[in-house]
């Protein structure tokens, strides 16, 4: 628990008055949604029938944004009304990271995307490679169960107790043509109608995207400003980070799981450096033994939008969070919000001065984590 201080600063109106413009600024720059290709289904079964000797062509629903007026609202937000330092400190740093997303944004399934993208997430390291790779030579199935996939209304049901079992509030809505599973975007939970998943991928489900990202969106609704509902920089590493930390202290990040975290990995570095969808699904397939379903689900991740490289950070992060989880006293304030480790000082510290609020909802497996046996605890310690 933080301590709140007599004399807390107060939340102006000319500060609300400038959040709430930087959040309408930002509000329609949702990358994660507009990456999503709208023929997913069509181009999977296409290039299977052509046995794999052609590049998917993926199509999105196309929204732009005026960049140069989009860039010179943010360069025009009037900082200086921001007091206070470690404010100001979080506000520069979104904003610029900001002018790189609307960069982003706009070259959505064009051959500058992959740059943008980049530029902004940065690219797998050696550790991250060597990470993957201890991953995937790892034998199968250690005392893991074979499990028989769900029907969809079993896997629905299974979230949907979830939420209220935890006193969630959400929206349901339910995709035909979804690249994911599930994802929440907003309040939204969005659940793949042709979604199939075993009895522990559905609880990951469940823990990952409910208990995770939809409890730190609820969180940062909550807050006085907001800031954290826009989300600090590069906060999708400690974002997915904790979400695959509650699959692990849930117990149900299983080796097939990690693999696939692990698959992500190398195959951001095969199309950086092939820029080939069939070359990098060849590759998971003979390198790593990947069935056609888990590779080529894969690659769309990674080449959606013309080159996504986000999913190598979901086992950086993992790494992160379990230390931060292990050391870290005010760990619980990274539920705040779309928050970043390295902004946590800052957000623990406004905190403490009364202007952000202690996350009101924190998924209790956080608090309360399943036992967890001595062969998964020393894989996950494993990650460095």
């Amino acid at each position: 628990m933080t301590e709140v201080i007599l004399g807390k600063p107060q939340i102006s109106q000319e500060l609300i008055e400038f959040d709430r413009e930087f959040y309408d600024i930002t509000k329609k720059i949702n990358i994660l949604s507009a990456v999503n290709p709208t023929n997913f289904d069509q181009q999977k079964e296409t290039f299977f029938d052509s046995h794999f000797s052609i590049e998917p062509e993926f199509t999105y629903e196309g929204s732009k944004l005026d960049v140069f007026a989009t860039k010179r609202r943010l360069l025009n937000l009037p900082l200086e009304k921001v007091v206070d330092e470690d404010l100001t400190e979080i506000y520069f740093d979104t904003i610029n990271s900001y002018l790189d997303k609307v960069d982003q944004f706009n070259s959505i399934g064009t051959s500058d995307f992959i740059y943008d993208s980049l530029r902004y997430f940065g690219e797998p390291t050696q550790k991250d490679i060597g990470n993957a790779k201890f991953i995937l030579h790892l034998p199968d199935n250690l005392n893991e169960e074979n499990e028989d996939a769900l029907v969809f209304e079993e896997i629905k049901k299974i979230l949907v107790d979830f939420a209220g079992k935890n006193d969630l509030p959400y929206n349901l809505k339910i995709e035909e043509n979804m690249l994911a599973n599930a994802l929440v975007s907003g309040n939204t939970l969005k659940l793949n109608k042709n979604a199939k998943l075993s009895l522990s991928d559905t609880n990951a489900l469940a823990q990952h995207e409910l208990g995770v990202h939809l409890v730190t969106t609820l969180n940062a609704r909550l807050q006085p400003l907001r800031i954290l509902e826009i989300g600090n920089p590069l906060n999708t590493m400690t974002q997915e980070g904790l979400a695959i930390l509650s699959e692990y202290l849930s117990d149900n990040l299983t080796i097939k799981r990690l693999k696939i975290l692990a698959l992500r990995v190398v195959a951001v570095q095969s199309m950086i450096k092939e820029k080939s969808f069939r070359r990098s699904f060849l590759m998971l397939k003979e390198e790593y033994g990947s069935s056609n379903d888990i590779a080529f689900a894969v690659c769309s991740r990674i080449y959606r939008g013309g080159g996504f490289v986000k999913d190598y950070l979901y086992m950086q992060g993992f790494h992160k969070m379990l230390n931060a989880y292990e050391n870290e006293p005010n760990f619980n304030l990274l539920f705040a919000g779309k928050t970043s480790i390295d902004y946590l000082p800052q957000i623990s510290r406004l905190i403490t001065k009364g202007m952000l609020h202690e996350p009101q909802y924190v998924s209790d497996i956080f608090k309360n984590p399943n036992s967890l046996s001595e062969i998964k605890q020393y894989i996950a310690h494993a990650i460095r």
